[in-house]
């Protein structure tokens, strides 16, 4: 009983994390990410991996992708909280990634690339 309930808060939090952004102005902050980044339903990678799907993933798990080291060991799954944590400063959360991009530094911004990435289903 009680892992039935913390399962319902741990998704709930999920929810809650995603609803917090908005995700039309998350997909305006996101225009930055498309220099590297592609979004559409089984497109290509760019200089970075699709982001389709990209929540609940397992990280370093597109197989047409050649990902770090240091990333494909990290075991992350890319929760909405996980997610906000790598736009808000990638080489902080998994040193060793090939992914040079500072950050950003709202975390207003980082709650809209999240609701935004979390609409790409």
């Amino acid at each position: 009983m009680c892992n039935i309930f913390l399962t319902a808060a741990a998704l709930a939090l999920v929810a809650t994390a995603a609803q917090a952004g908005d995700a039309a102005n998350g997909k305006t902050v996101f225009a930055r990410c498309a220099i590297c980044h592609t979004v559409q339903k089984g497109g290509p990678n760019g200089l970075g991996p699709n982001l389709f799907g990209v929540v609940g993933r397992k990280s370093a798990s597109l197989p047409t992708f050649m990902y770090s080291g240091a990333l494909k060991s990290s075991g992350i799954t890319w929760t909405p909280d996980k997610i906000k944590a790598w736009v808000q400063g990638p080489m902080r959360m998994v040193p060793g990634t090939k992914m040079s991009f500072a950050g950003l530094s709202s975390p207003k911004q980082a709650d809209d690339v999240v609701a935004y990435l979390s609409t790409l289903k």
